[in-house]
């Protein structure tokens, strides 16, 4: 879940059904293949005049692991931010042409509750962000801001989510203490466990291990691995090793372009691409 900010979101209100498209039913895929959760069409994307985007196109499976990777500035974060409409806090940014559905909504429908969206996509950022409030409340602050008062069902949701985040066992006995004293590594599982708190179906991961050590790294990619059995994950990575490790599929993108999209054992043994092979095998980026 996103750290508050007191940057102001504008989203028209009209009348509609509540939560417009983010219909329970769910449209099944092809025998074989994996239904797309996220789908991206033709999509540009501005900061002011400048196009940081250009005409991406890709579906993302559902419970799957989707790693976007390219050098610094191609865009990647970018697009991650668009997906649950992060980029709504930045003056002058814009959707050019295309869609981005989740379900089958248009997420830029104005008719979308832009809170609900966040609910369903939640975020875990390359710098951990812990509140400065303690364990168990940085873990049910989601719940009470939806009006959550019942001390049994906070107490579940924070073993459950704990638990899920592989930080249980290292944090049960000082809930009550400052989220401020954990690890660096502890730190982004914490994180981690506040946004699932909520139940969201996406995760969005933005460089998640950059600021880790190995050991932290490790932790958090085996929670990963965990996590694809009930979310959705899309993770930015600059970290090859990461990427082939931790995900099922990996896009590549330069200058803001999506290059190649493909499986990532294709996408690391057999790229279809030259600028994809060199990016990999470390002869630029």
């Amino acid at each position: 879940m996103p750290e508050p900010t007191d940057s102001p979101v504008t989203v028209r209100q009209v009348a509609v059904p509540t939560q417009i498209g983010f219909s329970p039913a769910k449209s099944p895929a092809a025998p074989g293949v994996p239904r797309p959760m996220i789908e991206i069409d033709d999509v540009d994307f501005f900061y002011g005049t400048s196009q940081a985007l250009h005409d991406i196109t890709l579906n993302i499976a559902e419970k799957e692991v989707t790693a976007f990777i390219g050098p610094s500035g191609c865009g990647k974060s970018t697009l991650l931010r668009c997906l649950n409409r992060m980029n709504d806090l930045i003056d002058g940014t814009r959707i050019g042409t295309g869609q981005i559905r989740i379900d089958g909504v248009d997420i830029y429908d104005p008719r979308v509750d832009v809170i609900e969206l966040r609910k369903r996509v939640g975020m875990v950022f390359q710098k951990s962000n812990p509140f400065p409030k303690s364990i168990y409340e940085n873990i049910t602050y989601g719940l009470r801001i939806q009006g959550e008062k019942r001390k049994t069902r906070l107490d579940e949701v924070v073993e459950k989510s704990l638990r899920g985040a592989a930080l249980w066992e290292e944090v049960k006995d000082r809930l009550h203490q400052s989220a401020l004293g954990l690890s660096g590594g502890q730190q982004q599982r914490l994180c981690i466990a506040r946004a699932i708190a909520v139940e969201p179906e996406i995760i969005l991961m933005d460089e998640p291990c950059s600021a880790l050590d190995p050991i932290a790294t490790a932790k958090v990619e085996e929670l990963i691995h965990v996590l694809k059995k009930d979310f959705t994950i899309v993770i930015v990575t600059h970290n090859m090793q990461q990427a082939a490790r931790c995900s099922d599929r990996t896009a590549f993108f330069y200058l803001g372009k999506l290059i190649e999209y493909a499986e990532t054992r294709t996408i690391f043994m057999n790229p279809g691409n030259p600028q994809t092979e060199a990016y990999v095998s470390g002869r630029f980026g």
